[in-house]
């Protein structure tokens, strides 16, 4: 799943040189805004088949919290 996310986000941000690990903190270590975390889960919807709530978009603070996320899923 590291991987999958690994390259959405390389993706979006047009950067395949982004390092990615389960600690990376969206906003903090990828200058993420708001805008953009609505972006990708976005995108993770639609290439992961899963639907994300809103209301959960905003406590992903990390990879991993959005990893942990879909292995519920």
């Amino acid at each position: 799943m590291l991987d999958k996310l690994t390259d959405i986000i390389r993706e979006y941000m047009d950067d395949n040189s982004i390092e990615v690990t389960e600690n990376t903190i969206l906003i903090a270590d990828l200058g993420l805004s708001s805008f953009d975390l609505v972006q990708l889960a976005s995108i993770v919807e639609d290439e992961l088949d899963v639907e994300i709530p809103d209301r959960m978009i905003k406590t992903f603070k990390t990879v991993g919290d959005v990893i942990s996320f879909l292995d519920k899923q």
